[in-house]
């Protein structure tokens, strides 16, 4: 009989199904990626941009946080530990929505994190005008959770050392068109201009709904020129 595979074991640090950081494209360095996902969702809505990712050359990390009834405080504490810990030459954040406000405030004034770009997809970050009305709701704070106050107002304008990009969707379809208070163009929860902010270094518009950003081809492309670069680089429409 031949002797059983043995099964490798993660070494001391690493988390299982995490893969570590290798040679990326440029063969010159360790560059490594965190998703973070969006209120009321949770880390498997980003495994289809995890895997483009990856095939591109970079490795990744799900940081799956409790988006209505965690800490802010904490969560933000707890996603520059696990920057810390990447080991890589290069730390990148990549969030969706709320996700992208979480990857701003953990990393605003902060001088003692490895370097690398972050890219915000569909995020409010002048605030939302559906989060605003479900705020007035009988338990619409509770709703939206500890980040209430963020997704309500929006953040401060971005004067970090870090580049940071904006995907947002201009495909009018999601929650925001039953409540009737969005302002075109927008993905259907946030209007385009809602993600505009003051410090950014670039800005592009896709075909794409809010949630549909984690599927696209086109986003996972242009997520990766700006990390790569700093820039989205090939042509768009901006809305």
């Amino acid at each position: 009989m031949p002797a059983a595979a043995k099964t490798a074991r993660p070494r001391a640090g690493e988390r299982p199904g995490v893969r570590a950081p290798r040679r990326a494209y440029n063969e010159r360095m360790t560059e490594h990626v965190i998703l973070l996902h969006g209120v009321w969702m949770r880390g498997l809505t980003l495994f289809s941009l995890a895997r483009r990712l990856r095939a591109a050359g970079f490795s990744v990390d799900v940081f799956d946080y409790a988006s209505v009834f965690g800490d802010a405080t904490l969560t933000c504490e707890r996603l520059r530990k696990r920057m810390r810990e990447a080991e890589a030459d290069r730390v990148h954040l990549v969030g969706h929505s709320l996700g992208g406000i979480v990857a701003l405030e953990a990393t605003r004034r902060m001088r003692n994190l490895p370097p690398g770009h972050i890219v915000c997809l569909g995020p409010p970050l002048n605030g939302s005008s559906v989060a605003r009305i479900v705020a007035h709701l009988p338990g619409g704070r509770w709703l939206l959770g500890a980040n209430h106050h963020e997704l309500v107002d929006g953040v401060a304008r971005w004067s970090g050392s870090r580049p940071v990009g904006v995907v947002a969707g201009r495909m009018p379809f999601g929650l925001g068109v039953s409540i009737g208070a969005l302002t075109a163009p927008h993905d259907g929860t946030v209007a385009v201009e809602e993600t505009r902010l003051a410090g950014l270094a670039d800005h592009c518009t896709v075909d794409a709904t809010h949630t549909g950003l984690l599927f696209s081809p086109d986003v996972a492309d242009r997520t990766i020129a700006f990390l790569r670069k700093g820039r989205f680089g090939r042509a768009r429409a901006e809305g």
